[in-house]
């Protein structure tokens, strides 16, 4: 290969690895950047549980009515035939969550209807990033049952979502309605 061409080829590389760290910071705000959608909770403060179950195209509940300050232990239960998720958040941190997805389903991580654990170890190998492993969110193949146990904050707007893409769009998203 000629000098020019590796010059070219290397430019490339750095324009993707820079569109792809801009892209992770993105997908970083789909997660638990800070406080304004409240935070990890401790299994000692769980005030009420809540058993969510995921269908392959919504939630059941579809909505949620939870008091500000309240911690919740959810327990969630993928009932569908596809890989799910259920995350707490904005809408614009679910939005900027989608391409991470996108990104998992593109490397052969998220199959429709399980979680390739190996393909996972190798993405992670060779981006550093594999898997998010958030405590606001819950990734299950169709069966698994997870708990996740959330403080709310006051006076935010929030939804539970399933960010496998596709699925947010096809309506697999939900309210929570924060009261006093």
């Amino acid at each position: 290969m000629s000098k020019s061409i590796l010059k070219t080829v290397a430019a490339g590389a750095a324009v993707i690895a820079a569109t792809f760290a801009a892209g992770m910071a993105a997908a970083g705000e789909g997660h638990t950047s800070n406080g304004e959608i409240g935070a990890e909770g401790d299994p000692a403060s769980v005030s009420r549980t809540i058993e969510i179950s995921l269908y392959d195209a919504y939630y059941e509940p579809e909505e949620l009515s939870i008091k500000e300050g309240q911690t919740v232990r959810f327990v969630i239960t993928n009932k569908g035939e596809a890989v799910h998720e259920f995350n707490i958040g904005t809408a614009e941190m679910h939005i900027a969550h989608q391409p991470e997805m996108e990104m998992m389903v593109d490397h052969g991580v998220l199959e429709v209807d399980r979680i390739n654990w190996d393909a996972a170890k190798a993405m992670q190998a060779s981006m550093g990033h594999g898997m998010h492993e958030e405590p606001n969110s819950v990734l299950l193949e169709p069966g698994q049952t997870a708990e996740l146990i959330w403080m709310f904050p006051e006076h935010a707007e929030l939804e539970f979502a399933c960010n496998v893409p596709g699925h947010y769009d096809a309506g697999m998203v939900g309210e929570i309605d924060l009261v006093h």
